[in-house]
This record gives C-alpha cells, sequence and structure tokens, in this order.
C-alpha cells in the first residue's frame, strides 16, 4: 500500500470522519446488524458470548477498527496492526471468503446508503469511488480473492465500480437471508441498547421499535422483527428529516 493509494481513499475518510462522522456511524451500526440475517455469521457471532453479553462494546470495537483504518490508512503502523487483528479474529472454521467479502460489502455500503437517505445532502460519485478504493485496499490487505464484481461488466465493458458490490451483495442476501435462533437472539440484545445510543436523544426512549424502524423488509423477516407501528415509523422520518434540515441550515 502506497501513500499514492491511500490519497485515492481520502474522500471518502473526509465523509465518515469529518462531513457527517454520526450518520456514518449509524449506517456502520446497521452493516453489523445486517449480518446477523446470514445464518453462517448470525452463528459464529452468537458463537462467542459477546454480542449477547455486551453487544455495545463488540460494535464499538469493530467501529473503531474501521475508523482507524479509513483515517490512518492501511500501510501506516496502526492500520498494519489492525489488519493483523481482524485476520486472526477471522481466521477460524466457518468463516470463509464469501462470507468476509459479505461483511465488508456490509460496511463500505451502509454507512453510504444511511448519509444517502439520512444525510444533509447524498454521497457524491468522487466520495463512492473513494469508498470502492478503501473497499478494495481492504480486501487485499486481508488477503482475499478478488472481490465480487471486481472484474466488471465484461459484456459491456463497464468499469467496476461500488454499484457492482451492492448488487453482489443484494443477490447474495436474497440467497442467504434466512431466519435463526442466533440471528433473534442477536437482534434482540444490539436493538435494546447499542441501536438506541447511536440514535437521536430524543428517539432512544423508544428503541427497539425505534430501531426496527430503520431496517428495510427483508432484513426485517430475516430476524423475525415486527413493523413498527406507523406512528413510531413517522416519528422517526420526522426525527431524521429534522435532524437533516438544520444540518443543512448550518453548512
Amino acid at each position: 500500500m502506497t501513500a499514492g493509494t491511500r490519497g485515492a481513499y481520502r474522500a471518502y475518510a473526509r465523509l465518515v470522519l469529518e462531513t457527517m462522522p454520526e450518520e456514518s456511524r449509524v449506517g456502520l451500526t446497521l452493516g453489523f446488524v445486517r449480518t446477523f440475517g446470514i445464518p453462517d455469521i448470525a452463528q459464529v457471532l452468537a458463537a462467542t458470548g459477546r454480542m449477547s453479553d455486551e453487544p455495545r462494546g463488540r460494535a464499538k470495537a469493530t467501529g473503531v477498527a474501521m475508523f482507524t483504518l479509513i483515517g490512518q490508512g492501511l500501510d501506516s503502523a496502526e492500520g498494519r496492526r489492525v489488519v493483523d487483528s481482524l485476520r486472526r479474529i477471522h481466521d477460524r472454521p466457518g468463516i470463509t471468503p464469501e462470507l468476509m467479502h459479505y461483511v465488508l460489502a456490509c460496511f463500505t455500503v451502509c454507512p453510504l446508503r444511511f448519509i444517502d437517505a439520512h444525510g444533509h445532502r447524498p454521497v457524491t460519485r468522487a466520495e463512492r469511488d473513494a469508498a470502492y478504493a478503501f473497499h478494495m485496499a481492504l480486501s487485499d490487505a486481508l488477503g482475499l480473492p478478488e472481490p465480487p464484481g471486481a472484474d466488471g461488466d465484461v459484456a459491456g465493458d463497464v468499469a467496476p465500480d461500488l454499484a457492482a458490490v451492492e448488487g453482489w451483495m443484494r443477490a447474495y442476501e436474497t440467497r442467504h437471508f434466512a431466519p435463526t435462533e442466533a440471528g433473534r437472539a442477536l437482534w434482540a440484545a444490539t436493538s435494546k441498547g447499542l441501536l438506541a445510543a447511536r440514535l437521536p436523544a430524543p428517539l432512544a426512549p423508544l428503541a427497539p421499535a425505534v430501531a426496527a424502524s430503520l431496517l428495510d423488509q427483508p432484513l426485517r423477516t430475516a430476524l423475525a422483527v415486527r413493523r413498527p407501528p406507523a406512528p413510531v415509523r413517522a416519528l422517526v422520518t420526522y426525527a431524521l428529516r429534522a435532524r437533516a434540515r438544520s444540518r443543512r441550515r448550518t453548512m
């Protein structure tokens, strides 16, 4: 990894660390939750016991690792330490390269989705390209085989980008999302504390109903989560839109 490569995702680093850090943290948390819908991942997470006992600590550690890599660079001393730690943590039976690619896709795609939906402005093309550069660099640093979509659309000669990763991610979820006891237990532990801590203060007392409002229907089905009542959904939408409007006025 060179300084030039690190510069390729500088716009992404500014977005998630400076421009919209709070939205990025919520999006990263939602990306973490999204992995609960994949039975193999839910089983691995539940087996450690940490997610049920200390979900906030586990998610915080994941967030710190990702933001360290984004901010300091994969080739920095701290970045190399984090990459080595991630390799050790995930070097266990049952964790395949495909599962790792899915987790990385969630951690890259979901923060941008949340920013697009609830930030004071949408993600720019330059920021999206920078996010893809980071995604590819981290995949390479972890020694994973070429990420899904990295070879582009050969027939149309379309250059690979984050849209290809997101398309693969959706297709993977269509094939693999399924309800499990492990997934439901992980959601129960997470929605009662972790997501509430990531939400604006007025919404926190309504968790986990508020947290469920941030899930799309495929994920709610996989986690066996009921759709929240319309008044709760409306309140969440209003609060997030009001926050975005307030941020736009101060920019």
